[in-house]
């Protein structure tokens, strides 16, 4: 299945980035590409994240990495990444379902 990125994860993405660089650009920078690396991986095992607690719907997933929640969900012929979180930030389930 394709992976596709919606604009609000891409943003996330970008914002999180933009924080770790303040710090260490080089660690933002791997970041990003390890990131992208591990959704890799879910276009051949897309039932491999846990099902995200705050929805429990077996569509909506999420793969956890480091201190982050990649959520996704599983579509017919796609699965769409949702959105990028910090694991201590409230999921805003509105955010993702609309």
């Amino acid at each position: 299945m394709n992976v596709v990125w919606s604009p609000l994860a891409l943003e996330r993405v970008c914002e999180i980035a933009v924080h770790i660089a303040r710090d260490d650009p080089d660690a933002a920078d791997r970041w990003v590409v390890s990131v992208f690396e591990r959704v890799e991986r879910v276009q051949d095992f897309a039932r491999s994240g846990r099902r995200v607690p705050e929805i429990g719907r077996v569509d909506i997933r999420e793969l956890l990495y480091g201190n982050y929640r990649i959520i996704y969900r599983i579509e017919s012929k796609r699965i769409a990444m949702l959105t990028v979180r910090h694991g201590s930030q409230l999921l805003p389930v509105g955010e993702i379902l609309d």
